[in-house]
């Protein structure tokens, strides 16, 4: 279901909350989709590279049908296609879906089923990706279309991430689009997140190379699991990424969230070797991921693997999804993982989700000033100059105002 809108109805609707509020629940929410996970396979054609990937293209199959080509993905012999953006590597029939239910194979031609057709746009604080050290006070343009390649029974956003194409509600906006109403909202950047945005790779990548030829940031809030190839053409056109890590166990990942815990390591590690800004977060769930050693297994890790001033974001978990009849964290077993997390040398640690609390706020490594006064995510005192501490001159990792 799709409407046509001018650009100043389409921005009064993304602001009143169109795009989630009116998410349609038309159906079962699980995703059936190829489940399959495929090893590269030989008598292929050959695959696109990080540095050839340009966008995604526009093309005609039969008359009056245009889509856009998907970007990364291997055409085999017997007229199946191989996608290749995420870990999955799922290997998709002609006239089938893949995984997440966004792309199909058509002919042989593998394309983008939402390309330019939203079921979010929504103005919101940097701070909510959340991106604390990136433009802290402004706003982003966020973009969310349905569906995810994970199946996360806790999901916040399930009504987008665990619903296809046909059972929410999607609007009609063109990477053109979205960028005019990213300025016309007086917006410093643009934002992909809601649900996972790998599954609109395509769409994401035009608008972020449109919002950065247009004096926009871009960043992109995502599980991780994305294959190395993509990401890296897809870091040409970002300026920072907020990672979920959502334990440090493959158990929970495979249990929790039928998928897997190494490709995100392995993501973690490609965006550190990159100049892009990057931070982590950690929802904690009691019973599931609260395991203290396990904390301190993960603080360890980033610590050693992506550099100890990578800032670290510990969430707290309310009851959502098919995790209704959890509890919500208990305040102590984040501020027990918030210090497990400084014991390891961390030294830009938060605690979310919590309003009020005093992680909420960024302090000074050296000084020991508050530097970021936060509640939630509203700024209330910026004392970050030129990206330095304003009372110490301490250097402080992030995208600063000049």
């Amino acid at each position: 279901m799709s409407i046509k809108l001018t650009r100043r109805e389409f921005l009064k609707s993304a602001l009143t909350g169109l795009g989630v509020g009116a998410l349609s629940a038309l159906g079962v929410s699980t995703l059936s989709g190829c489940n399959r996970l495929a090893e590269p396979l030989p008598e292929a054609s050959p695959q696109p590279t990080a540095t050839a990937w340009q966008g995604a293209p526009v093309i005609t199959l039969t008359p009056g049908q245009q889509f856009h080509e998907a970007g990364f993905y291997r055409t085999l012999e017997d007229g199946s296609v191989q996608c290749q953006i995420c870990f999955r590597n799922c290997v998709v029939q002609d006239g089938k879906l893949g995984f997440c239910h966004n792309k199909k194979n058509i002919g042989g031609k593998y394309v983008s089923l939402v390309y330019g057709r939203p079921c979010a746009l929504q103005v919101d604080p940097i701070e909510k990706e959340p991106s604390f050290h990136m433009l802290p006070g402004t706003s982003i343009f966020c973009t969310g279309t349905p569906s995810c390649n994970n199946r996360c029974k806790f999901c916040q956003n399930w009504e987008m991430s665990q619903r296809t194409l046909w059972e929410v509600f999607t609007m009609e906006a063109t990477p053109e689009d979205v960028v005019d109403l990213a300025l016309e909202a007086e917006c410093q950047s643009v934002s992909f997140t809601y649900n996972e945005p790998t599954v609109f790779y395509e769409y994401m990548f035009d608008i972020a190379r449109l919002a950065r030829e247009r004096g926009l940031h871009a960043l992109f809030h995502t599980n991780g699991l994305i294959n190395r190839e993509p990401l890296l053409a897809l870091l040409e056109v970002m300026n920072a990424v907020t990672v979920d890590l959502k334990a440090f166990t493959p158990e929970f990942y495979q249990r929790v969230c039928s998928a897997e815990l190494e490709p995100v390591l392995q993501t973690l590690q490609t965006i550190r070797e990159t100049d892009r800004h990057l931070e982590v977060v950690n929802l904690v769930i009691p019973g599931k991921n609260d395991d203290p050693q396990d904390i301190r297994r993960m603080c360890a890790w980033i610590a050693e693997k992506l550099g100890p001033e990578t800032p670290l974001h510990f969430i707290r978990f309310f009851p959502a999804y098919k995790f209704q009849r959890l509890p919500a964290t208990p305040l102590e077993t984040l501020d027990l993982a918030a210090s497990i997390a400084d014991e390891e040398g961390l030294q830009f640690v938060y605690v979310g989700n919590v309003p009020g609390h005093r992680r909420n706020s960024t302090f000074c490594p050296d000084c020991g000033e508050c530097i970021i006064e936060r509640v939630h995510f509203f700024v209330f005192e910026l004392n970050v100059v030129g990206g330095k501490c304003r009372f110490c001159g301490r250097p402080i990792p992030g995208i600063w105002q000049t």
